[in-house]
């Protein structure tokens, strides 16, 4: 569960138009990722250019002198946790996201932390998949990718309003894709380390083709008040040098042996060893973030929890930022 801005203390609890996804939409004009016959793969469409953090293999980096007592911290002999698949107690379970073409309509949205959030209008159908569903108490993340214009944008604690005419959310963050910028120093986004959410995703159209060539997304329970770059925002009082700090990036060690797992699975520890993931929220530890996708095998993925905490090590930290 992210946290909001510094400022708040109240804690509430993401080529062209060819992409564009086929019917079933009430906009007419998106589809929903998840849905095998709405078209939401990306087809290969990188996010971010090759130099982005994102995007950078990390296989030989160095590791970080405190990674031992960082991992302990988060839980050494805990399991890695599929955070995504298809349902969970009746509702879907990870980030949804949906495809618009340019010409998708810009509707208002209101923020609860302005300060922090980037302006509207933004281009969201009015029938968006919402993380956990439109009944969800959770964090209720809105993705929208405009691949003509390059264009991702992100809301956390998303509500419709009128039937989608307009939005209220708590925070939201615009990211331009042909770009390495990152948000103003100290800035969240709907992250609470000030992050892209959808870059971070294990997305099925991925896995189906057999390589994810990108950094992951992943949540601990306790976090530091600090955050490393490419992150922009703490979202913690607790300045323990023991905790990891947002934006921190940890690897699957290239030691563990991997050929005992299925193929989507074996693909998904390959990025893992190869790109890591970085602590972008407060949540469960070790939780990993996915897409939800009614394609996906939820017996297949719980695999995962053969990976255990001490497979990982933290890739040396550089830039930390904490409080004056």
């Amino acid at each position: 569960m992210r946290a909001p801005p510094l400022q708040v203390a109240l804690c509430l609890t993401f080529l062209g138009a060819a992409l564009a996804c086929g019917g079933g939409s009430r906009s007419g004009a998106a589809g929903v990722a998840g849905d095998p016959g709405n078209g939401g793969s990306l087809d290969g469409a990188q996010i971010f250019p090759q130099d982005n953090p994102w995007n950078t293999d990390i296989y030989s980096a160095p590791v970080d002198l405190d990674s031992d007592a960082l991992i302990a911290s988060i839980g050494s002999a805990t399991g890695l946790h599929p955070d995504f698949g298809t349902s969970w107690d009746g509702a879907p379970i990870g980030i949804p996201y949906v495809l618009v073409p340019a010409t998708q309509p810009k509707v208002p949205v209101a923020f609860g932390y302005p300060d922090e959030s980037d302006p509207g209008p933004y281009p969201i159908p009015a029938d968006a998949p919402i993380e956990g569903g439109p009944a969800s108490q959770g964090d209720r993340h809105v993705l929208v990718l405009d691949l003509a214009a390059r264009k991702l944008y992100e809301l956390y604690a998303a509500y419709p309003v009128g039937g989608g005419v307009s939005w209220t959310a708590g925070s939201g963050a615009i990211f331009d894709l042909a770009s390495d910028a990152l948000r103003p120093a100290g800035w969240t986004s709907a992250d609470a380390a000030g992050l892209p959410i959808f870059p971070g995703l294990v997305r099925y159209d991925e896995v189906e083709a057999g390589a994810i060539q990108h950094a992951l997304r992943f949540t601990v329970q306790h976090t530091r008040e600090a955050y490393v770059p490419p992150a922009r925002h703490w979202a913690s009082s607790s300045t323990s040098p023991g905790l990891p700090p947002m934006g921190m990036r940890v690897r699957l060690k290239a030691s563990v042996k991997i050929t005992g797992f299925t193929p989507h699975v074996k693909t998904i520890l390959l990025a893992l060893q190869h790109y890591g993931m970085f602590v972008a929220d407060n949540g469960s530890n070790w939780y990993l973030s996915g897409t939800h996708d009614t394609r996906w095998d939820d017996g297949e993925l719980s695999a995962l929890a053969a990976i255990k905490g001490s497979d990982f090590e933290v890739v040396q930290m550089t830039g930390l930022q904490t409080p004056p």
